[in-house]
């Protein structure tokens, strides 16, 4: 039993060295209690000896890792051993007291704060069991004097950290002579052992109980079941400190309380501290017993999880030699192409679950950022009637249009196309910015060992990309460039003239009936008069007098067949054929085939209503003049906006197609493929390599804390291994 207990001691001593407990659950015993429960005084009963601090408000303000260990020898001599010590040995124990103090001022400062980090004290002596316990800061509700007025919050946070590891055992502490349901270590110990199957009650002051009250229902299980159970106890009075009164007449005065006493003489076998301490060791024991073949594993897995994390870290040998340089920098050269090209495929085994990156961000930024910025320009936007009939009467010069001019079309479309540059640079910006991201979380442990290496890795990729983002923007930009040059009316998608008026004459009957139903007043005559006119000269129609015209309307002329009707050739209609220039003959045979009926714009003159505007314009002097609008100019406006929206979408397609294919190409695949080889050129040379290779210091200690971690946990596995 006590080898096994001494074992856990080894452990403790060994993963305390440095600071491993954290990671490693050890089985061990916890003292929690209130202030002035008794808590150091069933301490000081076990040891049998005088060495806690003592005094008014909080004492304990570190964790003591307390380890007795029975001296074999009959002659044997009482000291302790402090960890921080070293090999020292207190034979004082009035100096253990004032190290104890010393050492926890050290940390947690005279302000009666507290600290985390434990002070271990090893006791040797034949009196005591072998044990171990860990005593806490005693549970207050009201900060005193100097102390920080979160001192609750810090203390029952620094006690559930303990408690609430599943390997330790809770001696909650109460006194009797206070109500058990307002017992603190009780109440913060089924926190986190609702059954009880790890707390053993301790009952202090049953001396001091009310005359004719005891707490025999309690000590039997009846009032409050613990699986553990409850021990009675009797601590010295102030007066027996104050005095000193030896240890043994104070153990022999309380064997003889419960003897006496009518309650508790039939269940005194099962009380004191002496009893304490017997069950307190066999618990630990049958626990440690039980808990060592799942600290194995525990101790297996740690190992596994460490020499990982070492690998990660390299090893320094590697760092000596110009061989080994040159092939460590040429590895690391290496990894760090391929993390930034497996981030960007998306092959990488270090994702992030938790928010888009690498390719996946690209493929975001062109599909929904670039898309829905493209979405979101209007194709007539800052386009304002009164500019669309200015740019109309400034492109037919000196003299009257017969027809809606070409070039006004023209010049309309190309500022309109224009809006569509910004944010394909954009674009390319944040495409950039994500590889410029990628770099510099590429990369990994080993590599962050060379913190001159990774920020040259660093360097040379982002200067890699910062050379193709001009050319990349500068091939955007022509691709609106080329978008301006040429306005291609003939394109398949242009719905040209016809299927523009066709559009507008849709919308005016639609409007017309709606204001019949309204108004309910006679129709005027619409732009059926037209149709019928250019019908009787040969253009085909259809027959239900809907005003729409035909797309294969045709004209003759010297047996010859021409698939554009008259309205096509004049409004920009989406003819295939090549249109005759003025004053040809073919221009003059299909002047003279329609003349016989009169000018288009005669015919919209005189048959379509006569509603009079008025339109400013500013002249070239600065000055504003009133120009009256006509029905004419209205169906002119409307079919150049109608044509500009057409033309503006089939061009606002062709960039979001041809943007992200550019940016690829120019940018994304250029940097992936060519990454490995400018890093090689550019840092594989054997002047750098002493450079390049300057191990950062910190890393370095992470490295030899890592070291140490892992022999702590392999010297661990052999103490544990030697016992299973």
């Amino acid at each position: 039993m006590e080898d096994l207990i001494q074992l856990t001691n080894k452990l403790q001593t060994v993963v305390s060295s440095i600071s491993a407990h954290e990671t490693l659950d050890l089985p061990q015993i916890v003292v929690i209690g209130s202030q002035s429960s008794g808590k150091s005084s069933v301490l000081e009963t076990i040891v049998q000896r005088d060495f806690l601090p003592r005094g008014s408000g909080i004492v304990t303000r570190r964790p003591l890792i307390l380890q007795l260990i029975t001296s074999r020898s009959t002659d044997a001599v009482e000291y302790g051993e402090f960890l921080h010590t070293q090999d020292k040995k207190f034979f004082d124990f009035a100096e253990i007291r004032r190290e104890i103090e010393r050492e926890t001022s050290r940390l947690a400062g005279d302000n009666k704060g507290i600290s985390r980090m434990p002070i271990h004290l090893r006791i040797y002596s034949p009196k005591v069991l072998t044990l171990t316990l860990v005593d806490l800061p005693g549970l207050t509700k009201i900060p005193i004097g100097d102390q920080p007025t979160d001192i609750e919050k810090q203390i029952r946070s620094l006690l559930m950290d303990y408690i609430s590891k599943p390997n330790s055992i809770i001696l909650a502490v109460t006194p009797a002579n206070m109500d058990l349901v307002n017992s603190d270590s009780l109440k913060l110990a089924r926190q986190v052992d609702p059954e009880g199957k790890r707390t053993i009650g301790v009952l202090t002051k049953l001396d001091l109980m009310d005359a004719g009250t005891n707490a025999l229902d309690v000590l039997t299980g009846r009032s409050y079941p613990l699986k553990l159970g409850f021990i009675g106890i009797v601590n010295r009075s102030q007066q027996d400190i104050l005095t000193n009164k030896p240890m043994a007449d104070a153990l022999k005065a309380e064997n003889d309380f419960f003897r006496q006493h009518p309650s508790y003489r039939a269940i005194a076998g099962r009380c004191g501290t002496q009893y304490l301490s017997k069950q307190l060791n066999q618990i630990l024991f049958n626990h440690i017993k039980d808990k060592l073949p799942e600290l194995r594993t525990k101790l297996s897995s740690l190992i596994s999880q460490t020499q990982h994390e070492l690998s990660q870290y390299g090893d320094p040998v590697l760092t000596t030699g110009t061989m080994h340089r040159g092939s460590l920098i040429l590895r690391l050269l290496t990894k760090f192409a391929n993390d930034f090209v497996a981030a960007i495929d998306g092959t990488s085994s270090e994702m992030s679950t938790k928010e888009l990156c690498g390719g996946a961000r690209i493929y975001f930024i062109f599909n929904n950022v670039f898309g829905n910025a493209l979405i979101a320009i209007p194709p007539c936007a800052n386009l304002t009637n009164t500019d669309i009939r200015t740019a109309i009467r400034n492109s037919t010069g000196p003299r009257p249009s017969l027809f809606v001019p070409e070039i006004a079309f023209d010049l309309l479309v190309k500022p309109q196309i224009k809006l569509l540059e910004t944010p394909s640079l954009r674009c390319v910006e944040l495409v950039y910015e994500e590889l410029m991201k990628i770099c510099h979380n590429s990369g990994d442990k080993e590599l962050m060992r060379y913190p001159k290496l990774h920020a040259k890795l660093v360097e040379v990729v982002a200067e890699l990309l910062r050379e193709r983002l001009g050319p990349t923007s500068s091939y955007v930009e022509s691709l609106i460039a080329i978008e301006r040059a040429y306005i291609n009316t003939n394109h398949p998608d242009f719905m040209g003239a016809a299927g523009a008026m066709s559009n507008l004459e849709s919308e005016s009957r639609k409007k017309k009936k709606q204001d019949s139903s309204r108004r309910k007043i006679t129709r005027q005559p619409s732009m059926n008069s037209v149709s019928s006119a250019v019908k009787a000269n040969g253009s085909v129609f259809d027959d239900d007098n809907k005003s729409t015209i035909d797309h294969h309307s045709a004209y003759k002329e010297n047996g010859q067949v021409h698939n554009d009707s008259f309205l096509n050739y004049f409004f920009g209609g989406a003819g295939k054929t090549e249109r005759p220039a003025l004053g040809s003959p073919e221009m003059t045979s299909m002047q003279q085939h329609y003349a016989p009926t009169m000018s288009v714009s005669s015919l919209m003159e005189n048959e379509i209503e006569k509603k009079m505007e008025h339109v400013t314009i500013q002249n070239g002097n600065g000055e504003e003049t009133t120009y009256p609008v006509s029905d004419r100019e209205e169906i002119e406006t409307q079919l150049i906006r109608t044509l500009i929206t057409n033309y503006f979408n089939i061009v606002r397609k062709n960039i979001q197609d041809l943007v992200p294919k550019s940016i690829m190409h120019l940018l994304v695949n250029h940097s992936r493929e060519s990454v490995q080889n400018r890093l090689v050129t550019s840092l594989y040379k054997r002047e750098l390599f002493d450079e390049l290779l300057q191990e950062d210091e910190a890393m370095a200690a992470e490295r030899s804390k890592c070291k140490q971690l892992l022999d702590v946990y392999k010297q661990a596995f052999d103490i544990v291994n030697s016992a299973v």
